[in-house]
């Protein structure tokens, strides 16, 4: 069985992919012999989207398939034949990275059908999962509604393959806060929510993987 992480981060080895890493070892945990693979999309030259609707064309040959030839184009289609995905990106601006967004639409597009009845063409209907990870804190994530913006994908997400997992990582810690002007944050603050939180989101991720694998083998 193959599982994939993706990654929306730039970083390879920071929060986002940390956490990534611990959902596939859950994954591991219940099915010893899955292969899994982390996709850094901040490592691939693509695009999202073209809207070319090649994927829509009546009796075209590429009806429900990108037809966008790039570099992301083999990796896609070995993406949406796994027994299971997890998702993760940082938070920017209130959204995922503008890389997982390109991704998102590469990914969904081809399989969604304008139809009454809501047909997704993909080939699996494997379990999904997201991560986010983001610098702002809990209390003002739930002020600015970020669970509603992203709860909009996912439930374009769930239509096409399934409802997806999801688990928020709020007040990461991400540099030395001595070395830039960061006068919203302090190096002693973000040090205690890392040391004191995030083993607990690291657990939730592993946790998620042990789901994602659960599911898989339904």
């Amino acid at each position: 069985m193959k599982f994939f992480a993706i990654n929306g981060s730039p970083r390879h080895n920071c929060n986002t992919a940390q956490l990534l890493k611990e959902s596939l070892n859950g994954i591991k945990s219940i099915i010893s012999d899955a292969e899994t693979e982390i996709i850094n999309l901040y490592d691939i030259p693509f695009n999202g989207c073209k809207s070319c609707f090649a994927c829509k064309k009546i009796n075209g040959r590429h009806y429900g398939k990108c037809v966008y030839k790039d570099d992301f184009k083999p990796i896609l289609e070995k993406i949406v034949q796994a027994d299971g995905i997890i998702l993760g990106s940082p938070v920017y601006f209130g959204d995922v990275t503008g890389n997982m967004r390109s991704f998102l639409e590469r990914f969904i597009f081809p399989f969604f059908v304008y139809d009454k009845e809501g047909t997704s063409l993909a080939p699996k209907r494997m379990p999904l999962a997201f991560i986010y990870t983001m610098n702002v804190s809990k209390e003002n994530a739930l002020k600015m509604e970020y669970e509603h913006f992203f709860s909009k994908t996912e439930s374009v997400l769930e239509n096409i393959f399934s409802k997806p997992l999801n688990l928020y990582v709020y007040d990461t810690y991400q540099f030395d806060y001595s070395k830039y002007k960061m006068e919203l944050f302090t190096e002693e603050h973000k040090a205690k929510v890392r040391k004191e939180q995030f083993p607990k989101d690291l657990e939730a991720a592993f946790n998620m993987g042990v789901e994602i694998a659960n599911k898989s083998l339904l």
